[in-house]
């Protein structure tokens, strides 16, 4: 495992799914921004580069992928190995950026060309398995109850992430306001030092002409 991981400092949505391609054992990791106690979930895939068809094959066998969850103080949310597909779960214990590790796990058993992999992630943020527990509804009233109960979910995941980033402008209006009372305090002391600085340049001038008699 390289020592310094390569980020991918990804803006994502409530739900993103996109591929990136790593070496044998190259860690990728993926920079979330994750309100308080919300649930997410990812679901990846690995496919393996083929030298004699020239393309990723649809399946890796022989290969795991190890998937860690840290928060910004290097708490250890999620520490796991999985197979060459799977699903992971874990809930945020306190807003902020989580960093999401993916890195494999080969065999002695693997060998493939170039050392290249395609991962395919989904990372959904605040979901819940809507299809699965619709597809377990017996009737109507059932099925209706199942996309009344999802939209709330969706609603109040928009009310935490609506709450969060307020938290968060107001944070930097009081960072930004800090900041300029800062600069303004030290453009006054700059001014204040130039001043004393001519006012003694000049005194100093007249105490030498005084001196040498020169007025």
């Amino acid at each position: 495992m390289p020592a310094f991981p390569t980020l991918l400092c990804l803006c994502l949505p409530l739900s993103a799914a996109f591929y990136f391609h790593a070496a044998e054992r190259e860690e990728k990791c993926i920079i979330e921004d994750i309100p308080s106690d919300t649930l997410v979930t990812g679901n990846f895939k690995m496919q393996m580069w083929d030298m004699r068809r020239h393309d990723f094959l649809e399946s890796a066998p022989g290969l795991g992928m190890y998937v860690t969850i840290k928060t910004l103080d290097e708490e250890v949310l999620l520490s796991k190995l999985y197979g060459p597909q799977g699903t992971f779960f874990f809930t945020s214990h306190s807003p902020g950026e989580h960093t999401i590790c993916l890195v494999s796990n080969s065999t002695r058993l693997v060998a493939f060309g170039g050392s290249k992999l395609r991962i395919h992630l989904d990372i959904r943020v605040g979901e819940h398995d809507f299809d699965a527990a619709l597809a377990q509804a017996k009737d109507r009233v059932n099925e209706v109850t199942f996309k009344l109960e999802h939209l709330m979910e969706q609603v109040a995941q928009i009310l935490k992430e609506q709450n969060y980033q307020r938290d968060r402008e107001e944070s930097f209006r009081t960072t930004s306001e800090d900041t300029n009372s800062h600069v303004l305090w030290w453009a006054f002391a700059q001014t204040f030092i130039f001043v004393s600085v001519g006012l003694f340049q000049v005194k100093h001038l007249k105490d030498f002409f005084i001196t040498k008699k020169i007025v």
